[in-house]
C-alpha cells in the first residue's frame, strides 16, 4: 500500500449537514475499496486563493490515507462526477 494525501474542497453552498455526508461518503468510498484511513483533518471553510466558478470560499478537507492505486482511482472517478466539489487533488506521498 502506499501514502496517499487527498484535499478536496467542497461548494460554499453546500450546509454543515451536507459537508459532513461527504466527507463521510468520500471517506466511505477509500475504506470499502481497501484504503485505511490514518487522519482526515477538516480545515474548515477558507478563502480561495483565485475565484473558481465565480465562488470566492471553500470548505478544505484534507485526508491521509494508506492505499492501493485502485482506490484512489475510484475516489478520483466519483468525486468528479460530484458538482459540489470545486477541486481535488491525490499525491503519492513516499519518500
Amino acid at each position: 500500500m502506499r501514502n496517499y494525501e487527498i484535499i478536496y474542497i467542497i461548494a460554499p453552498s453546500v450546509d454543515e449537514n451536507g459537508v459532513k455526508e461527504k466527507i463521510e461518503r468520500y471517506n466511505n468510498v477509500l475504506t470499502t475499496n481497501g484504503a485505511e484511513i490514518e487522519k482526515v483533518e477538516e480545515m474548515g471553510k477558507r478563502r480561495l486563493a483565485y475565484e473558481i466558478n465565480d465562488l470566492n470560499d471553500g470548505y478544505y478537507v484534507l485526508v491521509h490515507t494508506k492505499a492501493e492505486p485502485a482506490a484512489t482511482q475510484e475516489f478520483d472517478r466519483l468525486i468528479k462526477i460530484d458538482d459540489n466539489v470545486i477541486r481535488h487533488l491525490i499525491v503519492n506521498n513516499e519518500e
